[in-house]
């Protein structure tokens, strides 16, 4: 981006940022205080140690090695080397993508695009290595059928700082942005897809790369906070999202309802599948007080929405898109390691049982309708980024 680019992008910086401030959905809600979990869940006692946590330099030797080393050709890349105009962090960092496989459909999986939600990039390292080393009938399987195209690390400098957003940087001093507060302005790069968006290097650098791919479909991998499912003491381990509610203002109206029916089917399908396992517990993925969530500005729903942005989408491209939410994060020291393990494997086992679901068919047989069996608080309305709280 040029230093005339950037300037004039100054404004809609203030205007964008200023919006995400008024925004009580910025950040995951969980239900409150929440009983004590036991060994295997994330800790209560706001004593995450983070000395563990994949750091930028760790993720990028774990591509670089797994590029070496795999049998089934990862290739990880810049997306300086993929050829997009805007390709650094904002403080200047290489932004990395892995691909594997060479099947006719494209499959988008990210993950870490809030920097205090870890386990996204182990459980897409695990993924990738996976799907780069592992010979079973499964996995060839999916490589036969999809191209993943694999981000483990969306927010790099968010990632080191370990702090949800990226702070804004000045392109010659490198210093950060002051607003008019005089406080440096974060931008939440899960707000940041909209048409007075893209105020982050990293937004655009990916936006881009996504009209490179036109996926057919994508996962993104997140955290929450601790919370209980609903009208139980059960500790949730997982919950299932889509961040535009079906039935809700938006998703109905997209491809005559398409994507509306499929994003359910995927994810009752991904609750059918590890709800076979005990130490796994689900529920559906709100926003406190019954509201579901229905953010346009959010990397995935405006995939769905078929953004284009100045113009760099002209066909019009849309693709649906699920995510998860593990519980626990490093913000809140909800994050106790020993979970890890048990918090990413389950995210690869929801990811791997989802792909291989829409590879063999059977997410398209699921009936969607069973959205409403994954457990819930009664939906009372839907919390937005363009119209505050729609009841609903």
């Amino acid at each position: 981006m040029s230093l005339q680019t950037r300037k004039s992008s100054l404004t809609q910086r203030s205007l964008a940022l200023a919006a995400t401030a008024a925004l009580a959905l910025s950040a995951p809600l969980a239900v409150a205080a929440p009983a004590a979990a036991d060994a295997n869940s994330p800790s209560t006692n706001g004593q995450t140690n983070i000395s563990s946590i994949l750091s930028y330099d760790d993720v990028v030797k774990e591509l670089k090695k797994l590029e070496k080393t795999s049998r089934f050709g990862v290739d990880a890349f810049t997306l300086e080397e993929a050829g997009t105009k805007v390709n650094k962090s904002e403080q200047g960092r290489d932004l990395y993508v892995a691909t594997v496989g060479d099947g006719p459909e494209d499959v988008w999986l990210q993950g870490r695009i809030h920097g205090n939600e870890p386990y996204g990039s182990d459980s897409l390292l695990t993924l990738l290595k996976d799907l780069g080393t592992n010979g079973s009938p499964e996995y060839q399987l999916l490589r036969e059928k999809f191209t993943f195209h694999i981000i483990p690390m969306y927010n790099p400098d968010g990632s080191e700082a370990n702090i949800r957003h990226t702070i804004l940087r000045d392109p010659v001093t490198g210093e950060p942005e002051l607003g008019a507060n005089n406080k440096e302005q974060r931008v939440d790069l899960n707000r940041d897809w909209t048409e007075t968006g893209f105020v982050a290097n990293e937004s655009l650098a990916y936006y881009e790369y996504w009209t490179m791919v036109d996926p057919d479909f994508g996962v993104d991998v997140h955290h929450q906070g601790l919370k209980k499912q609903w009208g139980t003491d059960n500790d949730v381990t997982l919950s299932l999202g889509i961040s535009l509610a079906p039935g809700g203002p938006t998703l109905p109206g997209i491809k005559n309802g398409e994507y509306d029916v499929l994003t359910r089917q995927m994810q009752v399908h991904v609750y059918d599948q590890l709800s076979k396992y005990g130490n796994i517990n689900i529920d559906r993925y709100q926003v406190g007080n019954g509201q579901e969530i229905d953010i346009k500005g959010g990397v995935v729903s405006a995939m769905m929405l078929g953004l284009n942005y100045q113009g760099m989408n002209p066909e019009g491209h849309s693709n649906p898109v699920v995510f998860f939410e593990t519980s626990g994060n490093t913000s809140e020291g909800s994050l106790g390691q020993k979970s890890r393990g048990a918090l990413v494997r389950q995210n690869v086992l929801a990811l791997k049982e989802l792909l291989l679901g829409m590879a063999d068919g059977s997410v398209q047989k699921v009936d969607a309708d069973r959205w409403e069996e994954i457990p819930h608080q009664p939906v009372t309305g839907y919390q937005t980024d363009y119209a505050g709280i729609i009841q609903k």
